[in-house]
């Protein structure tokens, strides 16, 4: 843990920005391009993993201090009614596409199901198709092998860490928060200081390099998901008014985005890029450690639940969108989504649309312009948290309108008189919860024809070989996402949709913990079963791996290892890679 090192961080700015530039240089394609400002807006996204609504000063936390994000809410048109998926991977997925995130494939952050379908088309396709500039600085959480990376997604520049968080399994092993082993579009690439100043910095390069032509700048950062893990000038001002010291962590590390966050905005406004730069916060679900519903311990805006949860608290997030001249600042109620951001966007920088996929959100410019939408009398939302391998109907789900909230199909609450989800009145408006029902039957219809589908990783092919295949994808019961749980040898096991590009030699390699750990397996025979091949061979002492050459038609298959011990004990290879031999 780093939480307690000395402070060192904005010493080394320069060095990080040096580094970067070592990177990546970026430069203008073409100098006629170059010339002459780009007439469309630029688009700077940034979303915080688990920072809720309640986790901002400007929405009245009494202990929080984040002066340049109650700076930007100054600025900006708030979504007061704005609403996400209650976890990470179905957020992004949804707000990338426009569309509802069990839609699109994602439900969970693991097991598989946190990989965006390779079918769907992101803002970042959309914004590269209409001459933008795309770069992602943060966590991406929806696919770390091809076809389903950032880079194989529209993003042009793309600087990430793997999985969900940074020192989970896809990442590279004992990333901490402090310099860490980051993926420069696919490749390692060692960068020192805090994660969240790295990927501002990135993204803050990536803009003034090309700032002559359009950009979408997205940066999610990891930040502040567990571990805890911030220099200690940022959470000791917390944990000395007495703040718990896992909240002093987590408040401490909303601090340190909100430094950054007034960086970039300084800089924008020095490059002259301010007025001519839609600047879109928002988080990704509801606070994962600024409140404790058991206690009521810490800020929750007053609302019920926290992070996870069918509840308010689990899905309604502080959205701010600033454009100068353009969008005047103010309070919008209208009940909005994530989904509702890439057609809006669309519309705002004049962008063709795919046309691809029917999409669900809606176009909010009138809204944001007006305070109103164009044909939108009784909007309906919904939002559920699977968190399974396979979705279940009803499964902590909410119905949103204006004035109601159903929840779990049973409880209703009416949100202009009740706010934070303390009186169910189902029971007096009976003709309510089954007009509510009706509707979220006919959305669970449209959205689950595609649920018995995988989102099969290629192997063999040429834009990734070898395959670096981890268990955080397993398809099962268990799906390790920590590396302390690695570290642990974890008894779990499950296998990978795989799908092969090529026919051919291939070479299958089986790992307990991943290359650079170099850890020796705790077995003695190595079994894996691929399609209807199956090969089993003794574990030599001491081996950090074991190689299976095989013989691969291409399609679709599926991919299983074990590892036994003496006593009989099966697990699989948390870690496998699988190259296809020319």
């Amino acid at each position: 843990m780093h939480a307690n090192r000395p402070s060192r961080l904005h010493g080394i700015t320069t060095f990080i920005l040096a580094s970067l530039l070592a990177i990546w240089p970026l430069s203008c394609v073409n100098k006629a391009e170059c010339a002459e400002k780009p007439a469309v807006p630029n688009v700077v996204l940034i979303l915080t993993d688990d920072q809720g609504y309640g986790d901002l000063s400007c929405h009245g936390n009494p202990v929080l201090k984040t002066p340049n994000l109650d700076r930007l809410h100054s600025q900006s048109v708030r979504l007061t009614n704005f609403h996400v998926d209650p976890t990470c991977s179905p957020t992004r997925s949804a707000l990338l596409t426009g569309r509802y995130s069990s839609r699109t494939g994602v439900w969970h952050t693991i097991m598989g199901r946190s990989i965006l379908r390779k079918d769907e088309t992101t803002l970042a396709n959309v914004f590269a198709e209409n001459g933008y500039r795309t770069g992602l600085f943060g966590k991406w959480h929806l696919g770390d092998n091809y076809p389903y990376r950032a880079q194989d997604r529209g993003f042009q520049e793309v600087l990430t860490h793997g999985g969900g968080g940074v020192g989970q399994t896809p990442d590279f092993w004992g990333n901490s928060y402090f310099d860490n082993t980051l993926l420069h579009n696919g490749q390692r690439v060692k960068v020192p200081g805090y994660c969240t100043d790295v990927f501002f910095a990135a993204a803050l390069k990536f803009i003034e390099a090309g700032k002559e032509r359009p950009f979408f700048c997205y940066i999610p950062t990891n930040a502040p998901h567990a571990p805890y893990n911030v220099d200690e000038k940022y959470s000791k001002p917390y944990r000395d008014r007495g703040v718990p010291e896992q909240r002093a962590r987590f408040y401490g590390m909303i601090a340190n985005i909100d430094d950054n966050v007034g960086r970039l905005l300084a800089r924008l406004k020095d490059l002259k890029l301010d007025d001519n730069t839609i600047v879109v916060f928002m988080t990704d679900n509801g606070t994962a450690a600024g409140h404790t519903e058991k206690t009521g311990d810490g800020f929750n805006a007053g609302m019920r639940s926290t992070k996870g949860s069918e509840y308010d608290g689990g899905h309604r997030v502080p959205c701010f969108i600033r454009w100068p001249g353009q969008l005047k600042p103010k309070d919008e109620p209208f009940l909005s989504a994530h989904i509702d951001l890439l057609p809006t966007l669309i519309s705002m920088c004049k962008l063709k649309s795919p046309g691809k996929e029917a999409l669900d959100g809606l176009d909010l410019s009138s809204v944001l312009r007006l305070g109103k939408a164009d044909n939108q009398p009784g909007r309906v939302l919904f939002v559920h948290s699977q968190r399974i391998e396979h979705p279940e109907k009803w499964r902590k789900c909410a119905v949103l309108t204006d004035r109601w909230r159903l929840v779990n199909g049973k409880e209703l609450y009416d949100m202009t008189k009740d706010p934070g989800q303390k009186q169910d009145i189902a029971a007096q408006h009976a003709d309510v919860v089954a007009d509510l029902r009706r509707r979220y039957d006919d959305w669970w219809t449209s959205i689950s024809k595609r649920f018995d589908e995988y989102c099969e990783i290629a192997i063999g092919a040429e834009k990734e070989n070898p395959v670096q295949l981890c268990c955080h994808d397993w398809h099962g019961e268990i799906a390790p996402s920590a590396q302390e749980s690695i570290r642990q040898a974890v008894k779990a096991n499950g296998f990978w949709a795989l799908e092969v590009a090529r026919a051919g030699k291939y070479e299958i390699t089986l790992r307990q913990q991943p290359a650079e750990a170099k850890f020796p397996i705790q077995g003695t025979s190595a079994r894996l079963k691929i399609g209807d091949v199956e090969r089993t061979q003794a574990i030599p002492k001491d081996a950090v791996s074991v190689t299976f050459p095989l013989e691969l038609k291409p399609g679709k298959t599926r991919l299983q290892t074990w590892f036994a011990d003496q006593t009989g004990d099966l697990r699989g290879a948390y870690y496998v890679e699988v190259k296809f031999v020319p």
